[in-house]
């Protein structure tokens, strides 16, 4: 059976994501025109996807994203 590190994150979980959208986006900008790039764009996009569908789910009423 695994076992868990005990290790606890440190803040929310959009916290997190927000800084590693943010830490992505910086890695893009300084990357030349191409796959590694576009990839680093495209994870920093997924998780700023991931940030409103967070707050979607702890919205009241579970309203649709407009």
């Amino acid at each position: 059976m695994l076992q868990r590190s005990g290790l606890k994150p440190n803040g929310s979980l959009d916290d997190r994501l927000a800084q590693e959208a943010l830490r992505l986006r910086e890695t893009a900008r300084l990357l030349p025109a191409g796959h590694e790039r576009e990839r680093a764009v495209r994870q920093a996009r997924q998780a700023e996807t991931a940030i409103h569908i967070n707050a979607w789910l702890r919205s009241p009423g579970l309203a649709p994203p407009a």
